[in-house]
């Protein structure tokens, strides 16, 4: 697989493999490696440092195993980069009830992080998070199936950048304003419930639907909606297109410009933090193909997704901006681009 991201001054891209393995019917097993290839000179970077380049790497681990109705699940993810490591490990399991037209499923995962800063030996944090999610899937027709999804998490330690700095009225500054280092509460957690439906047209294509609310108790409140539609064609194409819109009020210590120096106990202005919304157009084609020149295959599917995404912030300032007046700059905003493509081979 191949993905990529492209906006804001920030270009990711890099590959990634998946194999998994199933037994019996019974098993499954996989594992997944990742490198992320990362340029950053978006805002946050510019505006008080210089841009840089990094790499993060990415693997991870599970398996599946099918008793009767009973689905139980475990993986484990680790992902390193200069200044960062993160390890999540997981535990999940699902029921069909009722003739198999319901489902129940519950989960938990526990991750644990390590946050350093490059060009400072001395400085290095950690941060702890727990994750609890409930599922329910029901088909209510023969062509109607909803879910209903709740997941909440609990996160303690250090819960920001190493480097995000906030900024401040100065008289005293030939610009107006001067920067110092952000501070977060070191406690937070969120809750989101959502709900998706699919609906079966005749002609053996689909719609798809999404709602979603998000809160957490550092103020922000997000919601978002989501339309899909995908056609399959009998030559073994099948198409899709979704649209996704997202917007979000800001934290509660957040500001794009404090009136002044320690204006308040916790400061940020990380704008992701901030008011903003976000509109996602894209589609994407996939392939399946016989692989008479790959023996031990039975087929193979070539993939490839492109998302069209743009961003406005609400409370956020390009400081890029010049020639202007401290909380006079223009509000910020850019477009994006995603890009995945791969192939799928089935043994």
């Amino acid at each position: 697989m191949y993905h990529g991201y492209e906006g804001g001054g920030l270009t990711v891209e890099g590959p990634a493999v998946l194999v998994r393995k199933a037994y019996k019917d019974k098993v499954s097993v996989w594992g997944n490696y990742l490198v992320d290839m990362i340029s950053s000179a978006s805002i946050d970077v510019v505006a008080t440092a210089s841009e840089y380049t990094e790499e993060r790497t990415e693997y991870g681990f599970g398996a599946d195993y099918l008793h009767g109705k009973t689905m139980m699940g475990m993986f484990y993810i680790n992902s390193t980069e200069n200044d960062y490591e993160a390890n999540t490990a997981g535990l999940s399991i699902s029921q069909d009830f009722f003739g198999d037209l319901t489902n129940l499923g519950i989960s938990y995962s526990r991750g644990w992080d390590t946050i350093t800063r490059t060009g400072d030996e001395t400085f290095e944090e950690e941060l702890d998070r727990q994750s609890f999610g409930v599922s329910l899937a029901q088909i209510l027709t023969r062509n109607l199936l909803i879910n209903i999804n709740y997941d909440s998490t609990t996160e303690e330690g250090f819960l920001q950048s190493a480097y995000r700095q906030v900024r401040y009225l100065d008289p005293n500054a030939a610009r107006g304003y001067s920067y110092d280092p952000a501070l977060h509460p070191r406690t937070k957690t969120t809750s989101a419930i959502a709900a998706r439906a699919m609906y079966y047209l005749p002609y053996r294509a689909s719609v798809k639907a999404e709602a979603r609310r998000y809160t957490d108790t550092w103020g922000v409140d997000a919601w978002n909606v989501e339309f899909g539609y995908v056609h399959p064609f009998d030559f073994g194409m099948t198409t899709e297109l979704r649209f996704r819109y997202y917007e979000q009020t800001e934290a509660d210590f957040y500001s794009d410009l404090f009136e002044r120096q320690a204006a308040q106990n916790f400061m940020s202005r990380d704008k992701e933090l901030s008011t903003f919304s976000t509109m996602t157009v894209g589609g994407g084609v996939s392939y399946e193909f016989a692989t008479p020149w790959l023996p031990l295959m039975k087929k193979g599917e070539a993939n490839l997704f492109v998302d069209w995404l743009r961003f406005d912030y609400d409370s956020f300032r390009d400081v890029t901006a010049e020639g202007l007046a401290p909380g006079e700059e223009p509000l910020y905003g850019f477009d994006a681009v995603v890009i995945r493509a791969f192939f799928s081979f089935w043994m």
